[in-house]
């Protein structure tokens, strides 16, 4: 039957994450990053570093794990970290690594999404082994963390969008 998702993730509040999080600009897109509850330094440093420029066309949530927020970006507008389940609501784009619950989410919810998985040196190589699953079947964008840049992250942004309905077909 697959992996078991968790069910609050299904009945999130998309408006309700909106107001939470402040944003002002409803005809933007929202970019939800999620680098696992422990966070991810690789992503939440290409993310901080191309924040101004995502900034200029979409909303951003970025979910950056436990002790790794940046105190200095707090009350940045159109910038947020908060509840899970409504932020996936308001996600028009989701960002994550690729370990198993992660990925089957994504799919559950049916959300266009880049995957950055584990490097084979830092793990065992099943993010890698789930991300190239997703991307051969047309579920996700794939981008190797060794590859990740601000220019690649933003060329990986711009594409998914793009092609946004034929992943959510996928």
């Amino acid at each position: 039957t697959g992996s078991p998702s968790r069910q609050e993730l299904l009945t999130g509040n998309a408006d309700f994450a909106f107001s939470l999080c402040h944003f002002k600009d409803h005809s933007k897109q929202t970019i939800l990053i999620v680098g696992g509850s422990s966070g991810s330094r690789v992503i939440n440093t290409a993310i901080r570093g191309l924040l101004p420029e995502l900034l200029k066309n979409y909303n951003v949530i970025h979910l950056c794990g436990k002790g790794n927020l940046d105190d200095t970006l707090t009350a940045t507008d159109e910038y947020a970290n908060k509840e899970l389940s409504d932020m996936f609501a308001l996600a028009d784009l989701v960002i994550s690594r690729a370990g198993a619950n992660a990925i089957c989410e994504l799919l559950a919810l049916r959300k266009p999404n880049i995957l950055i998985p584990l490097s084979a040196a830092a793990s065992r190589g099943d993010q890698i082994l789930n991300a190239n699953s997703f991307r051969s079947q047309g579920f996700s964008y794939v981008l190797e963390e060794e590859e990740l840049s601000n220019t690649t992250l933003l060329e990986a942004i711009e594409h998914v969008f793009h092609k946004k309905e034929a992943y959510i077909e996928a």
